[in-house]
């Protein structure tokens, strides 16, 4: 499975393989990454902000 197939998958963009083993633990494993993924995106934009709007504004 490549990479970016798997982003889509987290975010809900892509649909899943309906032929894919679902456990309780997979379930949990996605959600966590899913989870880290927002919050690295989040802090990306952050930096963004900081870094090239804020020298703008001052």
């Amino acid at each position: 499975m490549g990479i970016w197939k798997q982003i889509g998958e987290y975010l809900y963009l892509k649909k899943r393989d309906p032929n894919a083993p679902r456990t309780q633990w997979m379930k949990y494993m996605h959600g966590m990454n899913r989870i880290s993924l927002i919050i690295f995106l989040l802090a990306i934009i952050f930096i963004l902000c900081k870094k090239l709007i804020l020298p703008l504004i001052k």
